[in-house]
């Protein structure tokens, strides 16, 4: 008998836990809301339920669902293009600045606004963007505008509060990709003749793309299933798919349907994972990633 063969592996037992918590923590409330999601009704509380798929034909038959998916979509690329531009170039100051003390204080700006809860920031987005709020207030009193500008319960407002709230993720996702890039290519690069643009642009953004496309991946995917901000920010006058899936359960009780727009975004949500991992096979040269 073969004694290394019935020996408990290791590295299975040191996995076992965080398995197990995967299993109960995502896959089984996935389970669960993909069977609600084809069922008549709640089974706890209605005795006769049956499968269906009429809410998914719900969702089908009504143009006003696929402008809600639309809306929340367009707001994860508007936060996401937004994030990445003002998150690379301080992912890339980061990656290569020299000084210790900067990099730690360049960090803790980073990191600050993460100290504190979103809904904390939000608000303090509302009284800066509001039409009595600290911008319209100092606009109206230089003369620059003779009305209050419209910066918040719009698409504009729930951009604004989103990207602060997610450009630490894309920061910190790039900067160690960044930091990663050898300097000595650039620094050949610019040796052979090129312009420091040109060797960033020829040189350091291509090698960096893993961590755009990871950061992008990440941004967008916090940004669609965002819902305090959206609510907050938009005033329910910008119904996006979180909003939408609670009041199906919060006032219509309607959890088989929430359930099934809960499915849709989990569904846009791995269609953006295949994306990611095709794109990153393709920019490798490795073909789709297994």
């Amino acid at each position: 008998m073969n004694t290394a063969a019935s020996r408990p592996n290791g590295m299975a037992l040191f996995v076992l836990p965080s398995a197990l918590l995967f299993a109960v923590f995502f896959v089984l409330p996935i389970g669960l809301m993909a069977v609600m999601s084809c069922l008549t009704g709640n089974p706890v509380v209605a005795p006769n339920v049956t499968f269906t798929l009429r809410h998914y034909q719900r969702i089908l038959d009504d143009p006003y669902h696929f402008e809600v998916i639309w809306t929340t979509i367009r707001i994860g690329l508007w936060t996401t293009a937004a994030a990445l531009l003002i998150g690379y170039p301080l992912a890339h100051w980061m990656a290569r600045i020299k000084s210790r003390t900067g990099h730690a204080l360049l960090l803790m700006a980073v990191l600050a606004p993460m100290l504190t809860g979103i809904v904390v920031r939000t608000f303090a987005w509302m009284t800066l963007l509001s039409d009595k709020g600290v911008i319209n207030q100092t606009l109206l009193s230089i003369g620059l505008t003779s009305q209050p500008l419209h910066l918040m319960y719009n698409e504009t407002g729930i951009i604004i509060g989103l990207v602060h709230i997610y450009v630490p993720f894309m920061v910190l996702t790039l900067t160690g990709v960044i930091g990663r890039i050898d300097e000595r290519l650039e620094q050949a690069a610019e040796n052979l003749g090129a312009s420091p643009l040109r060797a960033f642009w020829e040189v350091t953004l291509p090698l960096s793309l893993p961590g755009i496309l990871a950061g992008s991946l990440l941004v967008f995917a916090l940004a669609i299933s965002a819902y305090v901000t959206p609510i907050l920010m938009g005033g329910f006058q910008i119904m996006t798919l979180p909003i939408l899936i609670y009041q199906q359960i919060s006032a219509n009780f309607n959890i088989g349907f929430a359930a099934a727009l809960g499915m849709v975004l989990l569904v846009i949500s791995l269609a953006l994972v295949v994306a990611y991992n095709h794109i990153l096979g393709l920019v490798s040269g490795q073909g789709d990633l297994q």
